[in-house]
C-alpha cells in the first residue's frame, strides 16, 4: 500500500481542529482502557488498518491483556468484557453503524444504565472522532504497521 496524500501535512489546520476533539476525549473522564477498545472495534468495523494497528499497540502499551484484544470481533460471545464496557461497544458499534442501524433504543437503554448523560455524549465523541480518524487513514492509504505507541 502506498500512502495517498499526507493530509497531517497538507492540511495541519483540519488535523489540529481534529486532534483538539482528540484531546477532549483523552481528558473527558472515562477509562482509557475502555476508549481503546471502542477505538479498535470502530476500527474494525470500518476496516481502517492503520487505526487497528495503532489502538492494539496502545491499548497492550497501557496493559490491556491480548486475549481481549482478540476476542474484540466477537465481544458478544466473550466473557472477558463488563457490562459497562459491552454497553460501550454495542453503542460504538450503532454510531459507527448509524446509516444501517439509526441508533436502536434498546442500545441507548443499555448504555444510559452504564453512562450518565455526559458519560454518553463522551463517547459519542469518542465515536465520532475515531470514525473521522478512520476515514482519514483509509481514504488517504496512512500505512498500517508504521505507527509506535509513545513511551509511558
Amino acid at each position: 500500500m502506498q500512502e495517498r496524500i499526507a493530509y497531517a501535512k497538507v492540511a495541519p489546520e483540519a488535523l489540529r481542529a481534529h486532534y483538539a476533539l482528540e484531546e477532549y476525549v483523552r481528558r473527558c473522564g472515562l477509562e482509557h482502557p475502555l476508549l481503546e477498545l471502542v477505538k479498535t472495534r470502530a476500527s474494525q468495523l470500518n476496516g481502517c488498518a492503520y487505526c487497528i494497528d495503532m489502538h492494539t499497540k496502545d491499548a497492550r502499551a497501557a496493559g490491556e491483556k491480548e486475549q481481549r484484544l482478540y476476542a474484540l470481533a466477537a465481544w458478544r460471545e466473550a466473557p472477558f468484557y463488563s457490562p459497562r464496557e459491552r454497553a460501550a461497544l454495542a453503542w460504538t458499534e450503532a454510531v459507527t453503524l448509524v446509516s444501517e442501524t439509526h441508533v436502536p433504543d434498546e442500545v441507548y437503554r443499555e448504555a444510559r444504565e452504564h453512562f450518565s448523560e455526559k458519560e454518553l455524549v463522551d463517547l459519542t465523541m469518542a465515536v465520532v472522532a475515531i470514525n473521522g480518524w478512520n476515514r482519514l487513514a483509509i481514504s488517504f492509504r496512512t500505512v498500517p504497521g508504521t505507527y509506535e505507541p509513545a513511551r509511558r
